[in-house]
């Protein structure tokens, strides 16, 4: 298997990724979904040296012949959707660049982020209502089967609880910086 292409391809992704990164910076979010990428990464250069590390492995792994047929497909498939990932990421940026600005010119008003605070802090109420009952109910389960089930609508309720509060939260944040902003 001669892997010197795609060595050479990602290499030049890594000359590109690292001016990327230093121009933009670290992202809010990370960048790829976590079954793509093991690192979740705000910046390009791990997700880069994730891939070439797949390289890596192949070429190990199939000198000493240890490399089976399927091991082989999965890590050739697991490459194949980083680089295209990366790629993606990199072709798309200046589009992105352009849809941030847009959105800046467009952006909500004070009226709808109060009325979006009320909203997610009612949301946020039932949510906190539902998880004491949750709680209450898995006090009262008597078989395995009944209490992992109610743990698991307990475990879903809780998450739920606390994306609202977060976003509860990142409203709260915006409306005190306008607020500031006079």
């Amino acid at each position: 298997m001669d892997l010197t292409n795609l060595n050479e391809q990602l290499q030049a992704l890594a000359v590109h990724a690292a001016d990327i990164d230093y121009q933009r910076g670290e992202t809010i979010k990370p960048l790829f979904d976590a079954h793509l990428f093991n690192c979740p990464s705000r910046f390009l250069i791990p997700c880069v040296s994730e891939a070439r590390n797949i390289v890596t492995i192949l070429v190990r792994e199939q000198q000493s012949g240890r490399l089976s047929t399927i091991r082989a497909m999965y890590l050739c498939e697991k490459l194949l959707n980083q680089v295209s990932a990366l790629q993606r990421e990199i072709a798309t940026l200046s589009i992105r660049k352009k849809e941030k600005r847009f959105s800046i010119k467009h952006r909500i008003s004070t009226g709808q982020l109060n009325q979006d605070l009320v909203q997610h802090q009612d949301w946020e109420l039932q949510l906190d209502d539902m998880v004491r009952d949750a709680e209450t109910k898995l006090g009262q389960c008597y078989t395995l089967v009944e209490q992992q089930q109610a743990q698991k609508q307990l475990l879903t309720l809780e998450k739920r609880l606390y994306r609202c509060q977060e976003a509860r939260q990142k409203i709260e944040t915006k409306i005190t910086l306008r607020e500031n902003k006079g």
